[in-house]
């Protein structure tokens, strides 16, 4: 996963729409997408201003492990939506506040 991967699903997991952290930025929409999509590595004053603005530590930005996927498995697991075998359906809309109440913890 690249940085802009990391960011847009952080920024997805807070609501924040790409309109609303380009206007924290102070730029358009239209380059904030690119630094999503990769096409803009962004420097490392902007990245630490992107975490700010999604209230992380930088170090989530910069993790290419995809540091969610470990949150999210163990909140779900914790929660028992992941080996349920007897319930195949997963509430997306309760496991995006387990992963909200997670990113708050950090």
């Amino acid at each position: 996963m690249n940085i802009g991967s990391n960011i847009k699903q952080i920024r997805e997991l807070r609501n924040y729409s790409q309109e609303y952290v380009a206007q924290e930025l102070g730029i358009s929409q239209s380059t904030y997408a690119r630094i999503e999509s990769g096409t803009i590595i962004p420097k490392i004053d902007r990245l630490q201003r992107i975490a700010e603005i999604l209230e992380i530590d930088i170090s989530f930005l910069l993790n290419t492990t995809n540091v969610f996927n470990i949150v999210f498995n163990a909140a779900a697991n914790q929660s028992g939506y992941i080996n349920n075998q007897s319930n195949n359906i997963i509430d997306i809309e309760e496991i995006r506040k387990i992963v909200q109440e997670e990113l708050k913890k950090i």
